[in-house]
């Protein structure tokens, strides 16, 4: 598998925030956490493909919001915030070599984050950064492909993909409180403890999960569920805005 990432930008601490409150990020500390993150990803059989560094883009560590990519295509997103679309340029350059680039156009607007692959299905979160004029662009698109696109209301977060991720092609860690679970019909759902709302956020890479170390009653959730991932402290980039999905893109290189 290949993971693109993107070293932490020197201008980090003046990221976009829409859901918490701003406080002092430790740049050093920051970069030694995402090393880690690093590590644990090549520790589940990633290569690691980094973009060129971004240094005067505050969000640009964050790689998911910046591209869709699939077995058959990838698309370069057009990120909702607009101090964020010029961050999708130096990831295109990387997935040009493993995959045909397609585009979303305006109006549309659309960020990684809001969108979730599961097996043949693909929701996407309708948020204050993914509008239906992108969704609609995504669903002609994968349509060739024989992706089954459903649209789903966000509430309470900043993204999709922080109310749900995969666990599997069959099964999703939520937030139930952010989401509407009519949406995902035929998934099965495992809930976050409700004492920790933002830790609906796992990374898949083939069969090895990544998980924040931010949420010890939801891990000890999935252990007894019998799932057992590898954890990584990313305290510094949450203070962004960020989760271990943010941080890469993730894909069969053939």
């Amino acid at each position: 598998m290949i993971a693109v990432t993107r070293a932490v930008s020197d201008a980090i601490n003046d990221c976009e925030l829409t859901h918490v409150a701003r406080q002092p990020i430790d740049l050093a500390l920051a970069r030694a956490q995402h090393r880690a993150y690093e590590q644990a990803l090549e520790a589940a059989q990633c290569e690691i493909v980094r973009a060129a560094p971004a240094p005067d883009l505050p969000d640009s560590v964050f790689v998911e919001d910046t591209a869709i990519v699939l077995t058959e295509v990838a698309i370069v997103t057009r990120p909702g915030a607009e101090s964020r679309r010029a961050e999708t340029a130096g990831v295109a350059d990387v997935l040009h070599r493993y995959r045909e680039l397609r585009r979303i156009e305006a109006p549309g607007t659309i960020d990684g984050g809001d969108v979730l692959v599961a097996g043949r299905r693909v929701f996407i979160g309708r948020s204050s950064r993914t509008n239906d004029h992108a969704i609609t662009q995504v669903r002609a698109m994968l349509q060739r492909y024989g992706y089954d696109v459903t649209a789903v209301d966000v509430r309470g977060c900043l993204h999709l993909k922080s109310a749900a991720t995969a666990l599997s092609a069959n099964q999703l860690l939520v937030n139930p409180a952010w989401i509407e679970r009519e949406a995902f019909a035929g998934v099965d759902l495992l809930d976050v403890d409700p004492d920790e709302p933002y830790a609906a956020n796992i990374l898949r890479a083939g069969d090895d999960l990544i998980y924040p170390s931010a949420f010890p009653r939801t891990r000890d959730l999935l252990e007894r569920s019998g799932v057992r991932p590898a954890i990584v402290d990313l305290s510094e980039l949450a203070k962004a805005e960020g989760a271990v999905t943010c941080c890469s893109v993730i894909f069969d290189a053939a």
